[in-house]
């Protein structure tokens, strides 16, 4: 089976207008709510393309509890933590008029050492049986900055590979427990390494510790550096959408490739054509299956030197 893990898990809500403008009152024309955080997004996606998925991590209060009920009736099992603390929630604007998502995403719950520990406990028993393990999203508070350096050195002692997609300093210290891959954007690939010209950014990660980078750089689409070489994939026009869950669709791609064995540039193809689909879903977490099947031709995978 495949693990994901979402410590800062959410109840995501998305509501669709037909233009957002400051200082008025908008009318919803549509309200989706679904199960969330990058993790839960994840297991979601890779669930629909046909693998075993559980999702762990924290859950609490009445928005925990609302999230735990849309999860039962989909694919990923639930081996979520309960917290005392109620889990966050996030609203996400949709604009008809201009295509554009405006997201606001609250905190989440506060862990106990003793939750924490509880979690660790259920971390290593999944462990036993995965045959990959992502680690996603922002550390709630009470969690130690370090605690994806932790699980990623308990994956590795498992010999489960990791894939790490978070930000900051959570990034910074998990990428030097050296995981099996790291999935940044272009902004926070450029605070981890300080440099934005692309190549430069996924080689100075890779120097870090990562075995391999998968940087996403939005409609430019994606950017490898493994030891074998160095790839870009991108469509020959960016589609539009609701962005929400793009990446989280291309980690799981990237995982799923991992874990089937495909080449980098099988992987890379799979990963920006699910993103794209992903755009064209309503919600996170979900993708047009038909979009994915008509864009994964289209995508094109070059390869590039440290110089090109």
């Amino acid at each position: 089976m495949m693990l994901t893990v979402t410590l800062n898990t959410a109840l995501d809500l998305t509501y669709r207008v037909p233009a957002l403008a400051p200082h008025t009152t908008h009318r919803v024309s549509g309200v989706c709510e679904r199960p969330g955080g990058k993790g839960i997004n994840v297991a979601r996606v890779l669930a629909a393309l046909g693998h075993e998925t559980v999702v762990t991590g924290f859950a609490g209060g009445p928005a925990g509890t609302v999230l735990r009920e849309l999860l039962a009736p989909l694919a990923p099992h639930d081996a979520l933590v309960p917290v005392e603390g109620a889990t966050r929630r996030t609203v996400a604007v949709v604009s008809a008029a201009s295509g554009d998502t405006t997201q606001f995403n609250e905190p989440g719950p506060a862990v106990s050492a003793a939750e924490w520990a509880r979690f660790l406990d259920t971390y290593d028993a999944l462990l036993k049986d995965a045959r990959a393990v992502a680690l996603c999203g922002s550390l709630p508070p009470g969690i130690p900055v370090g605690a994806y350096a932790e699980l990623i050195r308990r994956a590795r002692a498992a010999a489960v590979p990791v894939l790490l997609d978070s930000d900051g300093e959570p990034l910074r210290r998990g990428i030097a427990a050296r995981p099996d891959l790291v999935k940044p954007n272009a902004d926070e690939l450029a605070r981890l390494t300080g440099a934005r010209e692309p190549v430069r950014a996924v080689l100075g990660a890779r120097r870090r510790g990562a075995h391999a980078v998968a940087a996403s750089f939005g409609p430019d689409g994606l950017l490898a550096a493994a030891p074998d070489g160095i790839w870009q994939a991108g469509l020959p026009a960016p589609v539009r959408g609701n962005p929400a869950g793009a990446g989280d669709s291309a980690v799981a791609a990237l995982l799923a490739g991992l874990v089937e064995g495909l080449s980098w540039p099988e992987r890379l193809a799979r990963a920006v054509a699910l993103s794209a689909a992903t755009v064209l879903a309503p919600a996170a977490g979900e993708f047009d299956a038909a979009a994915y099947e008509r864009l994964l031709p289209d995508v094109s995978v070059t390869e590039r030197t440290e110089r090109s």
